[in-house]
């Protein structure tokens, strides 16, 4: 088992963890606060459903109060188009079969939070460049939900909408865990040590196990894949060699639980964000970015692509 070397390692991790988390919580909360006059733009269904997670999780509030930030509400202007590429040039021109129903369910990573181009994230880019030639040929839901732990998901997964719609599919893409992490973080900023993440990190991967068995108790014929996780402290904090080596843990947790089943498949992610010559981050320094989005929507394409081409 791996410990923080020294006094000093813990509380450089624990003053670097904890201002990264207040910058988040701070920089939404300011975002709320300038949106609280705007006009909503959730789905029926969606605010439902966050009624319902909030309700029953409520310690989870500080990170989903911040539902949708006023840069988020704003018309995508022409510029913001012009700059954003809202589909994968290399996939143009893809044979997809017809018909290919596809869930993405989990956190903020499916959600899109910090896509500025209000496509819905790495799933919105799939979507467009699936459905390039302007045929509704697949069709893509999204259950992201910012804020949203293993534990919350694997209750979601009841839910009436939810169950029908895995039962639909042909295909399940799942982001989940970066916030069990930070609940870590939280619980444990003014002593913070090794031990509580590798304890989290069983709990994880039981949960993993259990949502992953109602998935497939639903639809046994659907493929899911599990994204992993990227390092956003990477280019910040790169010599504090515990933060990467968590990530790495709760990665290995993942590919670890999908080789456990025959339906599911992991996908990694980090290397993308790992030592990158450009900006992959939103303003919060924790989401990815518009462009950060693209390079994980493309990493999905190229797991998925075998099984959703058709020969012509």
């Amino acid at each position: 088992m791996i410990k923080l070397r020294n006094k000093y390692s813990k509380t450089i991790i624990g003053a670097i963890l904890l201002i990264l988390l207040l910058a988040i919580v701070t920089f939404q909360a300011i975002q709320t606060s300038e949106s609280d006059n705007a006009e909503k733009n959730i789905r029926p269904e969606t605010q439902e459903k966050d009624l319902e997670i909030t309700e029953e999780i409520p310690d989870d509030t500080e990170l989903q109060k911040a539902e949708e930030t006023e840069e988020e509400k704003q018309p995508l202007t022409e510029d913001i188009k012009d700059k954003v590429s809202q589909v994968i040039e290399s996939a143009l021109g893809l044979f997809v079969k017809k018909d290919l129903d596809i869930v993405a369910i989990g956190d903020s990573l499916t959600q899109g939070v910090g896509d500025t181009s209000h496509n819905g994230g790495y799933v919105g880019i799939l979507g467009n460049t699936l459905n390039d030639d302007g045929q509704q040929k697949v069709d893509i839901v999204n259950y992201g939900k910012r804020g949203n732990r293993s534990d919350q998901l694997l209750k979601r997964l009841d839910q009436t909408e939810i169950k029908s719609s895995i039962e639909e599919a042909d295909i399940v893409l799942v982001t989940i865990g970066a916030n069990d992490i930070m609940k870590v973080v939280k619980n444990n900023f003014t002593n913070l040590e090794y031990e509580p993440f590798v304890k989290e990190q069983a709990n994880y991967m039981e949960r993993l196990r259990k949502i992953f068995d109602k998935m497939v108790e639903l639809n046994p014929d659907a493929t899911i894949y599990l994204i992993g996780f990227y390092n956003p402290f990477e280019n910040y904090f790169s010599d504090v060699e515990q933060l990467g080596q968590i990530i790495d843990d709760w990665n290995s947790t993942g590919s670890t639980v999908a080789l456990e089943y025959e339906q599911v498949n992991y996908i990694p992610t980090k290397d993308l964000f790992a030592n990158a010559n450009q900006d992959l981050l939103y303003e919060d320094n924790f989401h990815p970015n518009n462009t950060g989005y693209k390079l994980i929507a493309e990493r999905v394409l190229e797991y998925i692509r075998p099984e959703i081409e058709r020969s012509e």
